[in-house]
């Protein structure tokens, strides 16, 4: 073969290769494009500590390049929900959880209303967030907090972002209740546990709700005033999951019931359990990302009522 005819043959195979890879290219899911994936929620529970877990599930998402739309909060997931939209990376979560105890919240107080107040979180949210207003946030946030004399679910998406996380997590019977506003608000976990449905409200197509499943007893007698109050409201909160779960798409539950609710010293284990629960769910997830999202099924009311507040 001569030389010019070796070299148009070379040619010709390499056009015939650049237009199969276009072909291959052509033939990805046109849901690829960015404006065309569905907006995907993540709703994070409450539960003191093992709350950090909600950081492992945030890694898996990040680093398999699931895009987070939306975010809710109840309680710590308000805390961590926060502190990511504000724009901290995981390995800075990662960091915060590891240097954090519950006196880097809160402090034993003397009060009619309860045993402890958690205003030092002002300042750690001060110091910790990258911006301060709902409206600054990288990723849109919902922080749900409960209304006291109301009993009715208050969210919180403008504004400053400090008081409505302190609201938040006012475990009421342990911390004292936040007044914005003129209102005594405690912690959402009683009208939102997993606050899935204002993800709904904000326009989620997809909605990921992570719920920490815990208890307070381990058997036998109550050993204080904190194992009577937490493992009631743990009861209730599991009699009234089905509001939540109605207006979720998918439900992980990571393992944390082995936990101390101030287990803060073991947050690399936490963080794990967050991990290992989301790459399980992660075939599901991808599934979103391949399909156009349905219409959301949720409309309905079932869910607490809920008010709309700006923190200011």
């Amino acid at each position: 073969m001569l030389p010019r005819e070796l070299a148009v043959k070379q040619l010709d195979k390499i056009l015939r290769s650049v237009q199969a890879f276009g072909r291959e290219l052509s033939r990805r899911p046109e849901v690829q494009d960015p404006s065309q994936l569905p907006a995907i929620g993540v709703a994070l529970g409450g539960g003191f500590a093992r709350g950090i877990a909600h950081i492992g599930v945030l890694r898996v998402l990040e680093e398999e390049k699931i895009p987070i739309r939306i975010v809710s909060g109840t309680s710590v997931g308000a805390l961590i929900g926060a502190t990511y939209c504000s724009g901290l990376s995981i390995d800075e979560l990662d960091e915060v959880a590891h240097s954090v105890r519950f006196t880097t919240f809160a402090r034993w107080t003397i009060s009619r209303h309860g045993f402890a107040t958690n205003d030092r979180m002002v300042s750690f949210l001060e110091r910790t967030l990258k911006v301060q207003s709902f409206e600054e946030l990288r990723v849109p946030l919902a922080v749900a907090a409960t209304d006291f004399n109301s009993g009715e679910g208050v969210i919180f998406h403008s504004g400053s972002v400090i008081d409505p996380v302190r609201a938040s997590c006012a475990y009421p019977g342990m911390f004292l209740p936040v007044e914005i506003r003129g209102r005594y608000l405690v912690d959402g976990m009683l009208t939102h546990p997993v606050p899935t449905q204002p993800l709904r409200e904000m326009g989620a197509d997809r909605v990921l709700a992570v719920h920490l499943r815990g208890t307070w007893s381990k058997g036998g007698a109550p050993r204080h005033l904190f194992d009577v109050i937490g493992q009631s409201f743990a009861i209730a909160q599991d009699k009234m999951s089905n509001h939540w779960r109605e207006a979720a798409d998918l439900v992980i539950e990571p393992q944390v019931a082995g936990f101390e609710y101030d287990d803060f010293k073991r947050a690399g284990d936490l963080i794990k359990a967050g991990e290992v629960a989301m790459r399980k769910a992660l075939p599901e997830v991808r599934k979103w990302l391949e399909a156009p999202a349905p219409v959301p099924l949720v409309e309905r009311r079932r869910s607490p009522r809920t008010a709309l507040m700006p923190a200011e």
